[in-house]
């Protein structure tokens, strides 16, 4: 899902995006069996500049985010795209597993640095700049709790990259006002 939507909502903002996994074939198996088809490696990306590096969880969780977070490429990638003040985000297990041993959440990194993750793995945050909402964008930096928070996530990323007024008219367009207002409404039957 966090794959999936933040894509697809880029995409709706009229993002040029690049699906790129850090495993040799071009299809991968996401969680759910479902197979997504990727753009490029991550090594055909490596001298490439973009706007913005997200780092949304691969198969579940784990192992995949200790997959991103082993690809020296996508470390490489990621790394010079922080030090540039460029934007970049992960949502799921990624900030902790992935951006905090590659060191992208130090208070260096980005000024009054606040990070948030999946809450299997808000133990392995820095208690003085976790927190622990759905979504926390400090600076460059945007991390997420999962896949419930994924339209979030891409939503926050989309008005960073294009303004208030496209991600409330995708937002808007994808009826999420609709869902937030009553987000049970036809899924549980009173009896």
């Amino acid at each position: 899902m966090e794959v999936v939507i933040l894509v697809d909502v880029l995409r709706h903002a009229g993002a040029e995006v690049t699906l790129a996994f850090v495993e040799p074939q071009p299809e991968v198996e996401a969680s759910s069996s479902t197979i997504l088809v990727v753009d490029a490696s991550e090594c055909s990306c490596s001298n490439q500049v973009f706007d913005l590096v997200a780092l949304p969880k691969q198969r579940g969780g784990m192992p995949g985010s200790a997959q991103l977070r082993d690809c020296e490429t996508l470390k490489k990638i990621t790394c010079k795209h922080a030090e540039e003040k460029r934007l970049y985000g992960a949502i799921s297990a990624s900030p902790a597993v992935t951006l905090l041993p590659w060191g992208l959440l130090r208070k260096k990194t980005v000024v009054h640095l606040k990070a948030t993750c999946h809450p299997a793995f808000m133990d392995k945050l820095p208690t003085f700049w976790t927190v622990k909402s759905n979504i926390q964008v400090s600076g460059e930096l945007t991390t997420s709790h999962g896949p419930g928070t994924s339209f979030k996530f891409a939503l926050s990323l989309v008005e960073q990259l294009f303004g208030e007024s496209v991600a409330k008219g995708i937002a808007e367009s994808l009826l999420l006002h609709a869902a937030v207002d009553n987000p049970m409404n036809g899924i549980i039957q009173q009896s």
